[in-house]
Parts: structure tokens; sequence; C-alpha cells
């Protein structure tokens, strides 16, 4: 079994691809782990299922997973999970919002907790009123329905140990319920402050 699997769902980011893989590689070969990046392409109608394989024909670690058909960000994680052989599983965007450098930060934190659940400490730099407003509705709805204290479900920024999204099975949309769906409220978990820059590609994050 590897030691980690970095699982990235991917749909329409020709342009983020190389970038991202050259400032994740550097981080997660500086872990001295055994690891595999997991790009999950759902159905894109642009290059990047090509660009991927282009990377991984650079690097055997790098693994293509690819949907037929748009399903859908909860389809693509799911997919990235059960294709992960990792026995440490991190999810990312493609679109440059997370830091890579965070990872190792994420990845400490499993020496004491089933997850780590990242936020987004300053979401206002990149967002207007009327989304700043809503998603907070929905985290709130969302945390009396699953009695959590989630502060952004929205991120996708996380770190598992494997055990913890084993036969996992997610539905349309439950992105955003992997925290409560996958048990770990039970058995501990610890939320990530990190941050990101505006506009539509963020930028870089910090964990603490």
């Amino acid at each position: 079994m590897l030691d980690l699997s970095v699982v990235i769902p991917v749909y329409n980011e020709e342009e983020n691809l190389a970038p991202l893989w050259a400032e994740l590689r550097p981080v997660v070969e500086g872990l001295g782990l055994d690891f595999e990046v997991v790009f999950v392409d759902d159905g894109s109608q642009d290059r990047s299922a090509e660009i991927v394989r282009r990377l991984r024909e650079g690097d055997a670690r790098v693994r293509l997973v690819s949907l037929k058909a748009n399903a859908g960000e909860t389809a693509a994680t799911d997919a990235g999970f059960k294709a992960a052989r990792g026995r440490m599983v991190v999810t990312m965007d493609a679109d440059l919002q997370n830091d890579p450098a965070d990872i190792p930060r994420l990845l400490a934190r499993l020496d004491q907790w089933d997850a780590v659940c990242g936020w987004r400490a300053n979401r206002a730099a990149g967002d207007s009123l009327v989304r700043r407003l809503s998603s907070r509705l929905g985290n709130g709805v969302r945390n009396w329905v699953s009695d959590e204290t989630i502060e952004d479900s929205g991120c996708t920024f996380r770190a598992f140990r494997r055990e913890c999204v084993r036969g996992l099975t997610l539905y349309r949309g439950f992105h955003r319920f992997i925290r409560p769906c996958c048990g770990c409220a039970a058995t501990g978990s610890w939320s990530c402050r990190w941050a990101t820059g505006p506009g539509a590609s963020g930028g870089p994050s910090t964990a603490s």
C-alpha cells in the first residue's frame, strides 16, 4: 500500500494542471513518502485529460481516472476515493485555490485525528457579499441537519486516514457532507485555517 494519495477532481482545467503539478510535485516528494496523484477527469470538454496523460508520461506516480460524462464534483471525488491506494488521502481543487505547501501540515494532524477539514479564513477577499451570505446560510443549515460545527463545508482541501473513507458512498452533492457521512465527528477531527486570494484561481493558502 502506498503512503499517500492526492485526489484532484478536474473539469475543464487545462490551463491550471501544469502549474498545479509544478507546485505539487516538489511538496509531496519532500515528504519522503510513497505517493500517487490521482486526477479524476469529470468529463472535461477541453484538453485536461490529454494534459494529465502527458504528465503521466513524465512521472508514473500520476494517474488518470476518466468519467465518461460530466457527473459533478461529488462523483469525481467518489471515483478518486475508490481509486486511491494510499493509507492517507488528500483531496484538493485543480484550480490553484489550494496551496500544496499546506499538505504537510494537514498530514501532520492525522497522527491525532481521522480527518483534517480546511476552511477559507479570509474568504471575504474573493467572494461577493451575496455569495458569502449564501455560504453562511448553507453552512448553518448543514450544521443544523448534521449536528456539526463546520466552518466552511464548501472547502475541499482535506486530509483523511484511509479508514475514514473506505467503503464510503457519496451521492450527488454530498461532497459537502463528507465529514458527517464518514463518521469523522464521532472519532475526532481538526479544523485547518487556510486562506485564498481574490479571483477565480485564488491564491496562496496558509494553515494554522
